[in-house]
Order: C-alpha cells, then structure tokens, then sequence
C-alpha cells in the first residue's frame, strides 16, 4: 500500500492530498528514511509523522484499504509520541 494511502485510511492524516503534501515536505519517514508519497509500506515498517507541535513514532500491523473510523487505530501501534 502507499504511504499517503495509509496515512489517509488509518486515520492519522485526514485527507490524502494532506498526506501527500506532508510526505513533500519531508515530515514523514519510512524506517529512517525520508519518505516519498508513492513509498510502498509493508506490515512491521516503522513510521515517523513530524506534527506541528508532537513527532508519532508507529509501527505498521495492518494494510487494510477501508476500514471503519472506530477500527483504524488498530492498524498500526504507537511506539513513541515526542513533544517538539
């Protein structure tokens, strides 16, 4: 699946042109590498999302294309939250 694809489903970038602009921007890592929007992520990359005020570091468990609002969390664990 595609990163911005990801972002988007799993709910932590609401809209896919914003995951997308992010990914540009250099504020999403895949495994330690800046990472561009079409990076294909596979289950048990590591992901790093540079927000305004906190940096989320998660770990991918799932790769589901829809999913219920109330179910994205559990498509990915949350290792380490960073206030900037």
């Amino acid at each position: 699946m595609r990163l911005d694809k990801f972002l988007k489903a799993s709910r932590l970038i609401k809209r896919r042109s914003v995951a997308k602009k992010a990914s540009e921007d250099e504020l999403v890592m895949v495994n330690d590498r800046i990472a561009k929007p079409s990076k294909e992520i596979a289950v048990g990359d590591i992901i790093k999302i540079r927000y305004a005020k906190t940096t989320i570091v998660l770990k991918v468990l799932s790769l589901n294309q829809s999913i219920k609002k109330e179910d994205a969390s559990s498509m990915y664990e949350i290792i380490e939250k960073i206030d900037n």
